[in-house]
């Protein structure tokens, strides 16, 4: 394990919650709770391993699109989250920033991502993005119409250094969970050469052992950013 090469920044799709619920007989909701629960012993796992930066897929645009009562639960869980866990994280080195586009969230929810925004701001050990009304397209475009309306020249990268991520880097590993093969809309500019992970696990049952594995292959492979 110790010889093993860990990726600085690592961005991960979690997949899985609703089917997880299903397969014990219980109703999504109750998979959403436990996924957000997991998703704190994942993070102190990665972190403890060396990981630099964590970007974590909790609610994309296209998720709006839910049913009413499963949206409003996810927002629920997300509200806890935060205020339970900010000291935590505060306490720990890691700065917490959510990247997407937050002006459509709750004033409560909202209010409770400044503070521990707010309170983290000077961590420099670790950055835990959570992305939250977050779409790979939209933030391009988020990025570019801000170099424009800072009249800046549209390159390549001055758009890496617009997006929600600059400071993180681009991730190295993008791992999705659940059994499903596609990015659906996360960090797709970022994620050009990102090594990518996919596991049959579901969310709420990919652990530590999990995640070793998904090291394991990261550091067998051979990153060559299309050279030889």
């Amino acid at each position: 394990m110790d010889n093993v090469k860990i990726p600085t920044h690592v961005g991960i799709i979690m997949d899985g919650n609703g089917r997880w619920a299903n397969l014990k007989g219980k109703e999504r909701s109750f998979g959403h709770k436990e996924g957000s629960a997991n998703v704190e012993r994942v993070v102190e796992y990665a972190f403890n391993r060396g990981v630099k930066s964590l970007t974590l897929y909790a609610f994309s645009t296209e998720n709006w699109a839910r049913p009413k009562k499963e949206v409003d639960e996810l927002m629920r869980l997300l509200k806890i989250y935060f205020t339970k866990f900010i000291k935590k994280i505060a306490n720990n080195g890691i700065r917490l920033k959510v990247i997407g586009d937050v002006s459509v969230l709750t004033p409560e929810l909202k209010k409770v991502i400044e503070k521990g925004e707010a309170k983290t701001q000077n961590n420099l050990e670790h950055t835990l993005n959570i992305a939250i009304n977050y779409g790979g397209r939209q933030e391009i475009v988020h990025a570019v119409n801000e170099l424009l309306k800072d009249g800046k020249q549209i390159t390549i990268e001055s758009i890496s250094k617009a997006l929600y991520t600059a400071d993180c880097g681009e991730p190295d590993l993008i791992i999705r969970t659940g059994g499903e093969f596609r990015l659906s809309n996360f960090l797709l500019y970022q994620g050009a050469y990102s090594e990518l992970y996919f596991t049959d696990v579901l969310w709420p049952d990919f652990n530590g052992e999990q995640l070793e594995k998904a090291f394991a292959e990261y550091g067998a492979r051979n990153r060559r950013f299309g050279k030889i």
